[in-house]
């Protein structure tokens, strides 16, 4: 498996568009990333994980590829990146790559040829071509359009996408064929042999070349039964003989998927879990639908709310699940992502923050701080669609996806361009937050982050080896690691009382709002704290 350096990483995700601009065209790029390194690595991360920066037609913000082995010129150069790669290795940063798995873009070459051709590549097909779609049964991610795509020709027919029109799935087989739907290869048939080929070329080049691993998007889409659970195991298969290989080829990378691995009764395969930040688990704690609602959401309080109104019994059932047969097993959980809402959204104000952090950042997962939480960035409603951000009517993803906020001058110092040639429009609140106004500030939330992340760093029973138990599941949510330490967190503005013998002679390491009292702890409103237990506690 990959590296053991993950277990106790935290990650910082770039949205690259939206990080830096360097040379003024209004769309964030690797070497406004290289400029800004070291205010990564000032942090306390351990590395970064880039959403897609491959060649693209960006249908999809650049999870429609068009080569996976160039840089999309917007965004620099191949050589930009290995440069970034040496560059963050030098702050002991290391960088993942995110992996776009079962799809291209209709613009990929080899799309291209076999739209060209007049019926099936005598090597197989990459894609999943029929002449009559099935009638019933498919509509996938996007509701309310076929999952089958007409053939603009000169190829007839119909080829099946994953999301987007423009986004062609690739042929990784099936468990079942059957004479009656041709199009269904067998998992050993030629062009799925092909694209798992492909894949290991793919990975083989951007791993050679520095990386550290991946994150792989819609990792177990690969094999196309997979609203069927043997087609979720298959998809896993695929990528077991990928590891195997991997594991002689590149020991050390490591590969993150999104979501949850399917459990099959077989070693996993990947070296963590990823909870999704619009599934159950997460928005039980975070989530008051800011940026919409999907039809798998239910409605429900989340737990990190003024008003104290919400339960961690949703996340602590998913995470005792995730954690079943291996209650090591690394499991990545962000702040926010690129997908959904930010951390601080609707009505959740900065003096909120410093609970969901401290949960965050010493619950024994492997964070991810998304790009500008640090900082207390907002999600913005209203944003307009920009390269599919709203996938969905009434849910809008551009509203998390906004230029980072560096200083106070013209864009907040994202890019040199005129406000109207802006991937996405600023923050225009005058009072946004930005990186140079926090940067000296005690109080700040950046400063919260840093001082947080140093004492994670330092003290290993904060970190992801370390077990985790549950004192109290309510309010305050309070928890012990590594048998040394208590975390208290009160996300709701009233105080709260925890009644705990282990905490009678505990000291105060880090925090705000708590005081020890026999017998327990009280917390402020929004408080939390971290604390080293007293001895035989």
């Amino acid at each position: 498996m990959g590296g053991e350096w993950l277990r106790d990483a935290v990650i910082y995700e770039i949205y690259p568009q939206s990080f830096a601009d360097s040379d003024g065209d209004g769309i964030g790029d690797l070497r406004g990333v290289i400029d800004h390194l070291d205010h990564v690595a000032s942090l306390g991360v351990d590395a970064i994980w880039f959403n897609p920066c491959f060649a693209s037609p960006f249908v999809d913000a650049g999870y429609d590829v068009s080569d996976y082995l160039q840089i999309a010129p917007r965004y620099g150069t191949n050589d930009d990146l290995a440069e970034l790669v040496d560059r963050a290795r030098e702050r002991g940063l290391r960088v993942i790559l995110d992996l776009v798995a079962g799809h291209t873009s209709i613009e990929h070459e080899w799309f291209q040829a076999e739209l060209a051709a007049a019926g099936p590549d005598p090597r197989g097909d990459r894609y999943i071509w029929c002449e009559q779609p099935p009638a019933e049964g498919w509509e996938l991610d996007m509701p309310g359009t076929p999952a089958w795509v007409r053939s603009p020709g000169p190829r007839p027919g119909y080829y099946l996408k994953n999301f987007y029109d423009e986004q062609p799935a690739l042929n990784f087989g099936w468990t079942t064929t059957s004479p009656d739907e041709p199009w269904r290869d067998a998992m050993d048939a030629p062009g799925p042999r092909r694209n798992r080929q492909a894949l290991r070329d793919i990975l083989d080049f951007w791993l050679s070349r520095g990386v550290s691993g991946f994150r792989v998007d819609m990792a177990f889409s690969l094999v196309k039964d997979y609203g069927v659970e043997k087609g979720l195991e298959a998809s896993v298969e695929v990528w077991r003989e990928i590891r195997e290989w991997l594991d002689q080829a590149h020991p050390d990378a490591v590969l993150i998927p999104e979501g949850t691995e399917p459990r099959t009764g077989r070693p996993l395969v990947f070296d963590a879990d990823f909870a999704l930040v619009i599934h159950g688990a997460h928005a039980s704690l975070f989530d008051n639908h800011a940026a919409g609602t999907l039809p798998f959401q239910p409605p429900r309080e989340p737990f990190f709310d003024a008003d104290g109104r919400g339960s961690t019994a949703p996340f602590l059932e998913a995470w005792a699940a995730a954690r079943r047969g291996d209650p090591h097993r690394p499991v990545v959980l962000a702040t926010a992502d690129h997908d959904f809402n930010r951390l601080r959204c609707g009505g959740r104000t900065p003096e909120q923050l410093g609970a969901a952090f401290t949960f965050l950042f010493t619950w024994g997962s492997v964070p991810s701080l998304y790009y500008g939480d640090e900082i207390g960035m907002r999600y913005l409603p209203g944003m307009p669609d920009v390269e599919g951000a709203i996938c969905n009517p009434g849910y809008n993803r551009a509203g998390c996806r906004t230029p980072m906020q560096w200083d106070d001058t013209p864009n907040a110092g994202f890019s040199m361009a005129p406000a109207d040639r802006l991937y996405l429009p600023v923050d225009p609140d005058p009072n946004r937050p930005t990186v140079q106004a926090q940067e000296q500030d005690p109080g700040s939330t950046l400063t919260l982050v840093r001082e947080l992340l140093a004492l994670r760093r330092a003290t290993p029973a904060l970190q992801g080896h370390a077990e985790t138990r549950v004192l109290h599941d309510h309010y305050p949510l309070a928890y012990t690691r590594g048998g040394t330490h208590l975390v208290v967190v009160n996300p709701r503005r009233e105080p709260a009382h925890l009644e705990a013998p282990e905490a009678s002679g505990s000291s105060l390491l880090w925090g705000r709002g708590v005081e020890v009292e026999p017998g327990g702890v009280q917390v402020a409103g929004f408080g939390y704290g971290v604390l080293e237990l007293g001895p035989g506690s």
